[in-house]
């Protein structure tokens, strides 16, 4: 038995000793590698300098062209309104009818001492020529034809002094009717009939001037100083006449006219940091009203000399805004800093941080790191198959999308 016990045991020792053997000669399993993934197709475009328009969007407020204060320019009783408060009149309509009565006699004076005057300077004429020929007789003195000489003079001053006050006489009978200064709507309250206007104190009516309209908006110091440098930047800077401003309303709807920058302030508003801009726009239907609320959108600024990147193809890191752009074999990417200039039609327009020349990457971002390789084709021509991939596919790394 213990023979039998002794064989079985040398025969497990001798299969363990020989599977040692196999395995030390045969060595370890080898491990599966990973099949290299295929290089990532990636949209791309090819960079170039140009010159691009600037849009620039401000909000803004609507001004009336003027605003008057129509007031009595002689006192009295006010006989009559004739308009109705509130309704637009034209430049030159009478407003108000004052009492002429006081006025008309005023002037009936002033007429009837310019016949006084006039009688006086024919008697004093006529004697100053008598004593003027006395005098060469040697009959008057000196004296005598001094006088008399300053009795004409004098009385030709009454005269006109006389047909002065007729003129003075006549404008304030004009001035009992009160017309229009301006064409515009006229406020919703003035005096009634019966009322005594005081003058220069008692306001009649108040008119404002719609057409034209000045459209008023401002500009930040920062940005002032950024769009003259642009100016001053070009060849030949940009007159006011160069620039198209247009006015959308609220809802979206827009001015169908077209106006003009008409003045800036030179002066920052030191509460706000701004500076004041003064449009002004053709208003013949009034369509623009007073305190009206517009966007205001200005076209003629352009950047000269920039990159225009569209906005899909920048992304944020903790450095910064960044892009990918092919390396010089065009077979994998590499990661440029940039920094954002403006936003313009297109995308941002980048001014330092790029090449002429250098290939861009646009489409395929999600799935691309520094230094992957990518097998480049013209942006939006990417497959199906890799656009459904990149939808799937999470994104990797830090990077974020620019917004």
């Amino acid at each position: 038995m213990k023979s039998a016990g002794s064989v079985v045991a040398l025969v497990i020792v001798a299969l363990a000793l020989g599977a040692a053997v196999y395995f030390y000669v045969r060595g370890p399993e080898p491990v599966a590698q990973k099949p290299t993934p295929p290089p990532v197709e990636v949209g791309v475009m090819e960079l170039r300098r140009a010159d691009v328009s600037l849009p620039l969007t401000y909000a803004g407020r609507v001004a009336g062209f003027r605003h008057v204060e129509v007031r009595a320019q002689v006192g009295g009783i006010i006989l009559k309104r004739e308009f109705v408060e509130g309704a637009t009149v034209k430049q030159g309509d009478p407003l108000f009818r004052i009492d002429p009565r006081s006025y008309q006699a005023a002037l009936d004076r002033a007429d009837a001492q310019v016949l006084q005057a006039r009688a006086t300077l024919v008697q004093a004429e006529e004697n100053f020529s008598r004593i003027e020929q006395l005098s060469q007789r040697q009959v008057a003195t000196a004296k005598q034809l001094e006088d008399a000489r300053a009795a004409r003079d004098l009385a030709r001053a009454a005269l006109q002094s006389a047909q002065a006050d007729v003129e003075t006489a006549k404008l304030n009978i004009e001035f009992t009717t009160v017309v229009a200064p301006v064409s515009g709507p006229t406020s919703l309250s003035s005096p009634p009939e019966g009322a005594l206007a005081q003058a220069q104190q008692t306001v009649l009516t108040s008119i404002t001037q719609l057409d034209p309209a000045y459209v008023n908006f401002s500009l930040s110091e920062s940005e002032f100083v950024e769009l003259r440098g642009i100016n001053q930047a070009r060849d030949q800077p940009l007159k006011r006449s160069d620039i198209d401003v247009t006015l959308e309303f609220g809802g979206g709807a827009r001015y169908p006219a077209k106006g003009q920058v008409n003045e800036a302030a030179s002066i920052v508003d030191p509460r706000t940091g701004t500076l004041q801009i003064r449009a002004i726009f053709p208003n013949p239907d009034g369509v623009l009203l007073p305190n009206q609320f517009v966007r205001v959108r200005l076209r003629g600024v352009v950047l000269q000399d920039v990159f225009v990147v569209p906005e899909q193809s920048v992304s944020q890191g903790p450095q910064g805004s960044f892009v990918y752009v092919l390396n010089s074999s065009r077979d994998g990417v590499m990661q440029r800093p940039i920094r954002l200039d403006r936003q313009v039609e297109g995308g941002w327009a980048i001014r330092d941080g790029l090449e002429d020349g250098e290939v861009l990457v646009v489409d395929g971002l999600l799935r691309i790191h520094p230094g992957a390789k990518v097998t480049p084709v013209p942006a939006g021509g990417r497959t199906d198959r890799s656009a459904r991939t990149e939808a799937a596919a999470p994104a990797g790394g830090a990077a974020v999308r620019a917004k």
